[in-house]
């Protein structure tokens, strides 16, 4: 089957926070999802009812070459296994879409003010949708141990960097 694409619409920006492509130390940092202006306030009516938000947002800073459609080690680390693509949570997927699911902190206008979004400043958003408890996975989530050590300060405090890192 020959390879197809879909149109998706940007419906925002992402505003402030991380800068530089980092894989860790995204914890504690605050940003803005800038709705664009097509988009009625309205949209958002009740979304400051929910504690957190499910947004998906576009790898912008990659290129369609950073795909990589083989088996390799997270983060080229050879202590951990080598996995496929559509195990990786980064921009070397074929959509180079990123999900995070930020804290909502407050709503002014179509500014959208979070914490812990994952995404760099400048990233299109792709969608913004209100957590439902009861649409998050069901039953036990199981995993291998590797990503448990891969991102041991992934949510560390942004503020806790070490110089260099």
């Amino acid at each position: 089957m020959p390879e197809q694409f879909i149109t998706v619409p940007v419906i925002g920006t992402v505003v402030g926070g991380h800068t530089g492509r980092l894989d860790d130390y995204k914890g504690g940092v605050e940003s803005i999802i800038r709705l664009n202006e097509e988009y009625p306030v309205e949209t958002l009516q009740g979304i400051e009812e929910f504690s957190h938000l499910q947004v998906t947002w576009h790898f912008s800073q990659g290129s369609p070459a950073d795909v990589a459609l083989h088996a390799r080690s997270p983060r080229d680390n050879p202590a951990w296994p080598v996995t496929g693509t559509f195990v990786h949570h980064n921009h070397r997927r074929p959509a180079r879409l990123g999900t995070s699911f930020p804290r909502l902190m407050r709503v002014d206008g179509r500014d959208l003010h979070v914490s812990d979004l994952d995404a760099d400043d400048g990233t299109p958003v792709i969608d913004v949708v209100a957590v439902f408890q009861e649409m998050l996975p069901r039953g036990p989530v199981n995993q291998p141990s590797w990503p448990t050590e891969m991102l041991t300060a992934y949510w560390a405090d942004a503020s806790d960097r070490p110089l260099g890192a």
